[in-house]
């Protein structure tokens, strides 16, 4: 259940109490504090159990040192796991070695951690498959692989165990790294001789480096493979052949692999959709574009900033800029400036129309510091603000109350020769009256009024409750 907090909760309560706690209670409760992040206040319960006069086990100190690498402290669990032996205050157990031979891997020590497997092929406390696995697979990840199998021979000729699945898929995953693809296809017979069953994480793996290397060929004979075994493919699986076709170019035969993912009740996710529509776009097959994109909201999956990064993109080079405007007004405030900030050089980040979107997004999703950020940008950037600009900000800053930031950029508005319009002054006269200024309101008014521009409905309702009188007299203009 992990009900870590109830359970420290319900110590403390047996504590106020007066009801005394044993070894195994203090235990607990130091394990609970270890998993929410709080180890150190599992060494303020070591001090506890030592006041009680209690001596700590080998649960006790288990806990601390997982606790520690929990809470990326490796060394100081390294340091406490000596000090244990040296002092021989406990006689560590496979899960201790495992706990700190993980956190060495962890932090990228693996010789150390081999080390320590070594120390423990020779010591009373033997070690299991799993201590190989985790030395073999930081192997693989350190890019060790003849290393990874020199272990691998040394654990199964010499040590006499029998390598699992997690062994078998580690080193299949080396190999493929190093483009030893042939390598690790001998690797997938040799595991089906042992009597070890490939998953399809296995399989998965192989097909993914055959497509890498262009070998969708390769990587379609794995799939039947698979079928054979009466393992299914899964949307890892198809995802890495479609990426296998748009790598050689053939991206029809990316999109054919969707409709065999349907056929099998597979549904495609974001990514499989993403990748087809980057390299439809790199071709500038823009109708294929909006084709998949209209097939993601039917299917009701959520576009990321990668499906709107090529898109924009594409919109952009195929000499769309509209609809690439539109597209990324369409965005969730947060992808479209992960987007923009991804952008970097590129044309499009001199987009004032994009900085408008962003700035008026940034408003409505209650992020006024920011907005005001991205307006300074803009400027420094030496782009020219447009009406839309200085109406989204004149609605940041009377948001926000600062009515005398708002006035001051309208006057730099009409100095730069933008003239203001109906939405300008309809902002400012609302934001005048929500701080109840009526007599400054009826000034802008009538200058609104002057330049041929009329109160909306919201001003309109505003004027009714602020100013009664003024409110009447332009409904009754506005109907006479």
């Amino acid at each position: 259940m992990k009900q870590y907090s109830t359970a420290l909760s319900l110590y403390k309560q047996i504590k106020l109490m007066g009801i005394p706690t044993d070894l195994y209670s203090i235990n607990i409760s130091i394990n609970c504090l270890c998993r929410l992040n709080q180890v150190a206040y599992g060494f303020a319960l070591l001090a506890t159990i030592f006041k009680q006069g209690h001596r700590p086990d080998l649960a006790t100190y288990a806990t601390l040192i997982h606790g520690l690498v929990l809470a990326d402290r490796v060394y100081e669990a390294v340091e406490l796991f000596k000090k244990l032996l040296r002092d021989k205050l406990c006689d560590p157990d496979q899960v201790m070695y495992g706990t700190v031979i993980n956190g060495l891997c962890k932090v990228g020590h693996t010789s150390k951690a081999f080390e320590l497997l070594t120390f423990m092929e020779s010591g009373s406390c033997k070690p299991c498959v799993h201590h190989y696995n985790t030395v073999i697979d930081s192997l693989c990840k350190d890019r060790m692989v003849d290393n990874a199998l020199e272990l691998f021979t040394h654990m199964t000729e010499k040590g006499g165990f029998l390598a699992d699945v997690i062994t078998y898929n580690s080193l299949i995953h080396g190999l493929c790294n190093f483009g030893r693809e042939t390598e690790a296809a001998k690797m997938l017979r040799d595991m089906e001789k042992e009597g070890v069953s490939p998953l399809v994480d296995t399989f998965n793996i192989l097909v993914n480096a055959f497509c890498k290397q262009g070998s969708v060929k390769d990587a379609e004979l794995a799939v039947q493979a698979m079928a054979r075994r009466g393992l299914h493919p899964d949307v890892i699986t198809y995802n890495a052949v479609i990426v296998g076709y748009c790598l050689r170019g053939e991206i029809d035969e990316g999109k054919k692999v969707i409709d065999r993912m349907m056929e099998r009740d597979i549904v495609p996710d974001i990514i499989t959709y993403s990748r087809l529509i980057d390299r439809y776009c790199k071709k500038k097959r823009i109708h294929k574009v909006w084709r998949l994109f209209q097939e993601i909201q039917d299917k009701g999956l959520i576009p990321n900033v990668v499906t709107y990064s090529s898109m924009l993109q594409g919109l952009f080079e195929s000499g769309n800029p509209a609809a690439a405007r539109e597209l990324f007004n369409k965005m969730q405030c947060s992808d479209a400036l992960a987007l923009f900030r991804s952008l970097g050089n590129k044309e499009s980040m001199e987009d004032v129309g994009l900085y408008n979107i962003l700035i008026d997004g940034c408003s409505k999703c209650g992020n006024p510091s920011l907005a005001m950020d991205l307006f300074d940008e803009l400027l420094l950037k030496g782009l020219k603000p447009d009406v839309r600009t200085y109406n989204a900000m004149m609605r940041v800053y009377c948001e926000e109350g600062l009515l005398g930031k708002c006035k001051e950029l309208l006057r730099k508005m009409e100095e730069s020769g933008c003239l203001p319009d109906s939405f300008t002054y309809n902002i400012i006269v609302r934001g005048l009256l929500k701080k109840n200024e009526c007599g400054e309101a009826e000034i802008f008014l009538e200058e609104m009024r002057n330049r041929g521009f009329m109160p909306d409905h919201a001003t309109f309702e505003n004027l009714l409750v602020r100013i009664p009188n003024v409110g009447k007299i332009l409904v009754c203009e506005q109907l006479f």
